[in-house]
């Protein structure tokens, strides 16, 4: 903790992550307006004291509709970077320290993962399967561990030949004991780095495909289909409603981003003890 306080832009986007993240699953209690609160007689109107994101066409607060729509957003991202590191760590682990034909196979599926068009396959995935949060996270998380398994290989592959593994392996220890008690713990700054990683670029997945139609569908709203309902107001007085979604997408993965930064920083064993 320490490490991780000198590191001044992760302390800065962990606090801002926090405030969004405790503002958008408290929306019933700080929001503005209840979900979907419609003023027709209002229309859209720009930002103001008394709404301050402004209205969208159907005079609905946006703020109130941002913070809304950041529940499924955050809950994307979170749950596609927990399952796909917990997939991809333990795969990457077992192929890292058994080694052999068993590695080379579980490697080899793991490149077929990772050569397929995956903005492809994910459209195609959730026009046939539907596009409920449940399946985004399914689907995302199936094609995002590839990465995180490959770069837990090559680490395990490093560390199963140093002295303390085999002082394990001396003393009986088994390849769960061995993997769970004295390789993982070695990996935990990596681990750290990709959940934080992971959780950016599901939030960027899910956006791009809820703005191209094939994420999230209405009634449910997330920041992507936001976007992508705005995208026609370009070059009009209410272009607001474009910037304001995307404002909320950077300002979220800036402050993941930095997290990652200073948990790499703060859980490296070979780093300066500071």
């Amino acid at each position: 903790m320490r490490r991780f306080r000198r590191h001044r832009p992760a302390v800065v986007g962990t606090v801002v992550l926090v405030v969004l993240v405790v503002a958008c699953f408290g929306a019933n209690l700080v929001a503005p307006a209840a979900r979907g609160a419609q003023d027709l007689t209002l229309g859209p109107t720009l930002p103001s004291w008394h709404h301050w994101l402004g209205t969208d066409e159907l005079g609905r607060d946006y703020l109130s509709e941002l913070l809304y729509a950041g529940q499924i957003s955050l809950a994307i991202g979170f749950f596609v970077s927990l399952v796909a590191t917990l997939v991809g760590t333990a795969v990457g682990a077992v192929a890292g320290y058994l080694g052999g034909a068993v590695g080379e196979v579980v490697m080899r599926v793991t490149d077929l993962f990772l050569i397929v068009p995956a903005v492809a396959i994910l459209a195609l995935a959730l026009e046939g399967l539907g596009s409920s949060p449940l399946t985004i996270v399914l689907v995302l998380s199936a094609l995002s561990w590839t990465y995180i398994a490959r770069v837990v290989r090559a680490q395990v592959l490093s560390l199963r030949e140093k002295e303390f593994v085999e002082a394990a392996k001396v003393i009986g220890a088994s390849t769960p004991r061995i993997l769970v008690r004295h390789l993982l713990p070695n990996l935990a700054g990596l681990i750290a780095v990709n959940i934080s990683l992971a959780t950016a670029t599901a939030i960027i997945v899910e956006s791009t495909l809820s703005f191209l139609g094939f994420g999230v569908q209405p009634p449910r709203t997330s920041w992507g289909n936001m976007l992508s309902q705005a995208s026609g107001l370009v070059g009009t007085p209410q272009v607001y409603l474009l910037y304001f979604p995307g404002l909320f997408i950077l300002l979220t993965v800036l402050c993941i981003n930095f997290i990652g930064d200073g948990l790499r920083d703060a859980l490296d064993p070979q780093g300066k003890q500071l």
